[in-house]
């Protein structure tokens, strides 16, 4: 099996449709995938508003692409980080991209890399239309992912019978997690568990039930304000959860 830091990453920003702000967490979730060995941002470095970059990029040891507005209105940005994107898939060389945009344009690209069985994370506001979020492989609302920080649950206590102990988390946290959760959510999460198969006293594994619902959209716990799907499952009430040897977390379905 392939060591996740042996793969690498390629990380592409679009400047214009990115805030810098919101760097750090998102190079934190692209570890999931490997090691972000190219980082690239893209923008007219002219325009004052791209300061911010300027700065991350000395930070983080990011490249600068220059690229100038050719036309009033219009930028070129997209079609130089679409072409960076390709040369970089058809080199072989990469195992998964991070795409920073709240922009569908990219959505074409997203698709095209997948289609390589390649995977892409995508990273915007909640504004990002709905066409891109589901052409990726993961799209993750970067304002969610500092309320995940902060909503980190605190460390558990010991299991009791094989069942495990719910930490407690704030209660206005907890409120507006639980708020979030909405009929679409809970239908995917109900189909991902009908379709895993049960042991003996109807649990699944939850790692099983994440995968098949991952296949269906690009829904990610984070954008709910959780770390880990295991922490989101706990605050749905149709669903219970237990923890067994290993650490594994198996989920049953409450009637």
């Amino acid at each position: 099996m392939t060591d996740i830091s042996a793969r690498n990453v390629a990380l592409l920003i679009d400047a214009d449709n990115a805030s810098a702000a919101t760097l750090d967490p998102v190079l934190t979730v692209l570890a999931e995938l490997g090691t972000v060995n190219v980082r690239r941002v893209y923008g007219n470095w002219t325009k004052p508003g791209l300061k911010p970059w300027q700065e991350m990029s000395i930070k983080h040891g990011i490249e600068p692409q220059q690229q100038f507005d050719l036309t009033k209105g219009k930028n070129a940005t997209d079609m130089k980080m679409t072409i960076d994107a390709m040369d970089l898939l058809f080199r072989g060389r990469i195992d998964g991209f991070g795409i920073m945009s709240s922009d569908s344009d990219f959505m074409p690209l997203a698709m095209r890399i997948r289609q390589d069985g390649v995977p892409v994370y995508g990273f915007g506001t909640s504004r990002t239309p709905e066409g891109f979020r589901q052409a990726c492989t993961r799209f993750i609302d970067v304002s969610a992912l500092d309320e995940a920080e902060e909503a980190a649950p605190l460390p558990l206590p010991p299991s009791i019978g094989g069942e495990r102990t719910v930490a407690p988390i704030k209660a206005a946290v907890r409120a507006k997690q639980v708020k979030e959760i909405g009929p679409e959510l809970l239908k995917l999460l109900i189909d991902a568990y009908n379709a895993v198969k049960r042991d003996e006293r109807g649990y699944v594994s939850l790692t099983e039930m994440g995968q098949l619902a991952g296949n269906r959209s690009s829904f990610d716990a984070r954008n709910y304000g959780f770390n880990r799907l295991s922490d989101l499952i706990e605050t749905v009430p149709n669903f219970q959860t237990e923890r067994r040897d290993g650490g594994r977390v198996f989920v049953k379905r409450l009637r």
